[in-house]
């Protein structure tokens, strides 16, 4: 009886070693990769996509386990244009599945007009997106021609809806967050809605900026993650909330956190954590915060020529109403 009652001990600390062992992370886990996007899919594989330091093309990596993705084989999928749009500035890649095929949304600007950035959308039918075809479905159109970057989607009850950060010549600042309906996976529908402008004092250091949206569905709510500020220090995550059952495309339906979410930690040495996704631990049951941040504060020039901002993955943990906490940035492998 003793030496059963030792075994069921032991195994009990080796499954609980095993689960801390799913959602503790060697950080960074991917080095100069910015603006990244980690998701889980049926076939068991963990997909990363992310930008490169050199703005000028789209890379795709995948593995069975996160910490595996820093060894996998990245594979160029796509390479910005010789002259024209999708010429330069390629940023923030992400890749979706909808109805059988892969979607990677993704913003470019002109080769010449290197500014003029917008959204733009590559499909795959195959059912690995290493193999098969890229190929190449144009700009996503907006209600108006802007810079305007930084999509994502998501379904909610039935429904295909496209965030995404744009310009507004009308409205002061740099960037805001929208929101329309989708009718394919490469267009969107009626009048775009204004979820968020960067009204508060977090978000207008350095820049006036509400950008890179991410979406989490969890215990009957929508909670939009997005990124606001300069791309230093500054830069950090504020929240947005909604009822699943609400008009996500009235604005009133949304409640912004008046303090951001998820900021600079300077103790653990990670500086403006910002452009996050999410994902889950492979059974599900544990969600993940992915992000990119800097292990130093002071960035020579411009901080978007500084090229290690690093991907970094962390558990998030719950709050007893039901509401994400984020905490904090947690410190570098040793």
């Amino acid at each position: 009886m003793q030496s059963l009652r030792w075994g069921v001990i032991a195994f009990a600390l080796a499954l609980g070693l095993a689960r801390a062992a799913d959602d503790t992370f060697a950080n960074p886990v991917i080095r100069q990769r910015a603006d990244p996007h980690l998701s889980y899919h049926a076939d068991g594989y963990y997909y990363f996509m992310g930008t490169v330091p050199e703005y000028d093309r789209l890379e795709l990596r995948r593995a069975k386990t996160i910490d595996a993705l820093a060894a996998a084989e990245p594979k160029t999928i796509w390479r910005q244009h010789a002259t024209g749009p999708m010429g330069s500035h390629v940023w923030a890649p992400e890749l979706h599945r909808i109805d059988g095929h892969w979607f990677v949304y993704f913003a470019a600007g002109d080769a010449v007009k290197i500014w003029d950035i917008r959204i733009y959308v590559l499909e795959n039918s195959s059912a690995n997106p290493l193999e098969g075809e890229w190929i190449e479905r144009g700009q996503l159109k907006t209600n108006w021609e802007s810079f305007s970057l930084d999509a994502t989607t998501f379904e909610n009850h039935g429904t295909r809806y496209l965030v995404w950060a744009q310009k507004d010549p009308k409205v002061k600042g740099n960037t805001n967050l929208y929101i329309a309906k989708m009718d394919t996976p490469v267009s969107i529908t009626g009048t775009q809605v204004m979820l968020s402008r960067p009204d508060l004092p977090w978000e207008q250091v350095r820049y006036w900026v509400n950008e890179g949206p991410a979406i989490l569905q969890r215990h009957g709510r929508i909670f939009l993650t997005y990124s606001a500020a300069g791309t230093g220090a500054e830069y950090c995550l504020g929240l947005l909330t909604a009822d699943e059952n609400a008009d996500l495309l009235d604005a009133k339906s949304w409640t912004k956190s008046p303090v951001p979410v998820f900021t600079t930690n300077e103790a653990n040495g990670v500086f403006g954590p910002g452009h996050n996704s999410f994902t889950t631990t492979p059974d599900g049951k544990t969600d993940l915060l992915v992000y990119h941040a800097r292990s130093y504060r002071d960035i020579p020039g411009d901080p978007l020529h500084d090229p290690n901002r690093h991907t970094r993955v962390q558990k998030l943990n719950w709050k007893p109403d039901g509401t994400p906490d984020f905490g904090s940035p947690v410190p570098d492998a040793p």
